[in-house]
């Protein structure tokens, strides 16, 4: 039957999907290989052809009105479906294309996903890969579903139902603006002080979240947000403006940090390390590309030697958690190498 008339084509879709992953209409841009002011113009018109308001503007980064988010949602699935036929029509062709379909926290996707797909590249030339991005919940979930062959989240365990593999970490961080008055701190901040501060933090489900609150659990402290944005880019915008104290991966803020925009402030009495882990359902463990992507992902971890973490206060953090879940292809069937858990990255 026809389409109704305002039914809006796929890559405005996914064009607005990657504006709510990343809460920033320059970085979906870039995202999508077109120019900011063509994206905002793509997304202008798709408002007015549904008749709603989708996003909020701002020069911190942009954000979902209520309507947006039911479209987002609604979109997600769209946007799954028709990744199936695609694929559908792709095993129809004989096509001799790998796929493997992955999902991604933020702060994994932006940081070391590049990374591995290159390796990847080298070693599986013929692999094509689709990813969703999101938060450490929504890839969970994701997984749970089966409606992605593997997940890369940030978190200490695997959730019930799944099984997991180390594939590196990082440390939480503590930014301010350099005018903020902790910036001139001689002195580690005290966990307590930190706990009593009304703090910019990603959104409840995401792995950066949850770590933090983790953190100040062990203490017997609890978190305070001052407010829940659901992007890295957006929390290092509310940062950058002076909007209070944020919690970031290291890894988000590394350049911002090296140029001075940003300042580290040390925290006393808190390890807020945390493992990254590749995850998947313990009814499908990981095969063909799927596999070779796992151990394109754990090879720098194998690589790389641990380094202690950053001293806080005369102490330093407890040890890393440990308890993979135990991988069920042991060597890599094309170079017989072990894919054995390799160490905690700082």
């Amino acid at each position: 039957m026809p389409l109704p008339p305002h039914t809006p084509e796929l890559a405005i879709l996914d064009l607005m999907v990657s504006v709510a992953e990343t809460g920033s209409l320059g970085r979906a841009a870039a995202r999508h290989g077109i120019s900011q002011p063509a994206a905002s113009q793509r997304l202008r018109r798709l408002e007015r052809q549904l008749g709603l308001p989708l996003l909020v503007r701002s020069p911190s980064g942009s954000r979902l009105t209520p309507a947006g988010e039911a479209f987002v949602g609604w979109a997600r699935r769209v946007l799954d479906e028709a990744t199936r036929l695609a694929d559908g029509v792709q095993a129809l062709r004989g096509a001799t294309v790998d796929l493997v379909q992955v999902a991604a926290s933020l702060t994994i996707a932006d940081s070391l996903v590049p990374g591995w797909l290159a390796t990847l590249r080298q070693d599986r030339p013929g692999t094509r890969v689709s990813l969703r991005v999101g938060n450490s919940a929504a890839v969970v979930d994701l997984v749970l579903r089966q409606a992605v062959a593997l997940g890369f989240i940030e978190a200490p365990s695997a959730p019930a139902g799944l099984r997991s593999r180390t594939v590196g970490g990082d440390r939480l961080l503590v930014v301010v603006r350099p005018g903020h008055a902790w910036a001139r701190r001689r002195t580690p901040l005290p966990l307590g002080i930190l706990a009593d501060t009304p703090l910019t933090v990603r959104e409840p489900g995401s792995g950066t979240r949850e770590a933090l609150e983790q953190a100040l659990a062990r203490a017997g402290l609890r978190l305070q947000p001052l407010a829940e944005l659901g992007s890295t880019a957006a929390l290092k915008a509310a940062a950058l403006t002076g909007a209070g104290p944020a919690v970031l991966s290291e890894l988000s803020v590394a350049d911002e940090l090296a140029a001075g925009r940003l300042h580290e402030v040390p925290v006393a009495g808190a390890d807020l390390r945390r493992r990254f882990r590749a995850v998947w359902h313990s009814a499908n463990p990981p095969a063909g590309a799927a596999l070779a992507l796992l151990a394109a992902a754990r090879r720098p971890a194998e690589a790389t030697p641990r380094r202690p973490a950053a001293p806080t206060g005369g102490e330093r953090g407890g040890s890393a958690p440990s308890g993979d879940g135990a991988d069920p292809h042991h060597r890599h069937p094309e170079r017989g190498r072990s894919a054995g858990a390799g160490p905690l990255l700082p």
